[in-house]
């Protein structure tokens, strides 16, 4: 009889090197108080693209795809796959952030929705997949905007990419939390509650889904809402600041 061995330890064991080689090494000479943000972006570097990539694979390797479909092995790889990140990314916040309570949550959600899908009704990749890839695809720019706005203070290279990035950075965000992801699950959430699914999914998983990313989007529309604000206030400032010594 063959037997699959699951790839989730050895994933977790590659986020966690490379957590560790970011942290003792790449950015040991950064201040102890961004050291282990700045690592927490390595190991994001090394999930979120190829998460992008790999759940697009799965996704366009299944020709049976839709929102109450099986899920295949290759796309409980990439769940398996996600679910280290995060399992690694919560062990950083329960260490070195505990009281970042918002973070913590979204983490526990999201692994609850992953774990859900992958070992409880092993069913409806296709909808988490596609909600993973529009989650992620923005996630190079933000890792670099991150590390950028951490050294803006002390490197003036950091400082010029911080500058520059912002802007298209925070429209293609906008675009796909304010918009795309919306209109997705606005479309999932009309399959499963018209049945389309009762027969594999339960009620209350699918429900929880909706609940859980309905909420993320929520959070993540107001944390750009945000930064745009920040964004016209220092250039608003900086160009007040240019008049004054003309």
């Amino acid at each position: 009889m063959e037997t699959h061995l699951n790839p989730l330890p050895l994933f977790f064991s590659i986020f966690l090197s490379i957590y560790l080689v970011a942290y003792f090494l790449i950015f040991r000479n950064w201040s102890p108080k961004i050291r282990p943000e700045a690592s927490s972006c390595a190991i994001s570097f090394a999930h979120g693209t190829p998460a992008v990539f790999l759940a697009s694979g799965a996704i366009l390797a299944d020709a049976a795809r839709g929102f109450a479909s099986a899920n295949t092995d290759l796309q409980n790889s990439v769940l398996d796959y996600s679910i280290a990140y995060f399992l690694m990314d919560l062990l950083h916040y329960l260490i070195f952030f505990p009281g970042d309570l918002l973070f913590i949550a979204h983490h526990l959600v999201t692994l609850f929705v992953f774990v859900t899908c992958r070992y409880v009704v092993s069913h409806g990749a296709y909808a988490i997949l596609v909600l993973l890839i529009l989650a992620e695809v923005t996630s190079f720019c933000q890792n670099t905007w991150t590390l950028a706005r951490a050294r803006r203070g002390d490197a003036e290279f950091a400082a010029r990419v911080y500058n520059i990035l912002s802007p298209p950075f925070y429209v293609l965000y906008s675009i796909v939390r304010g918009f795309v992801g919306p209109y997705f699950l606005y479309k999932m959430g009309e399959f499963y509650a018209n049945g389309g699914a009762e027969s594999v999914i339960p009620k209350w998983v699918w429900m929880s889904w909706i609940f859980v990313v309905a909420t993320a989007i929520s959070v993540s529309i107001l944390w750009i809402s945000n930064l745009w604000v920040e964004l016209f206030r220092e250039r608003s400032s900086s160009e007040l600041e240019k008049k004054k010594t003309r």
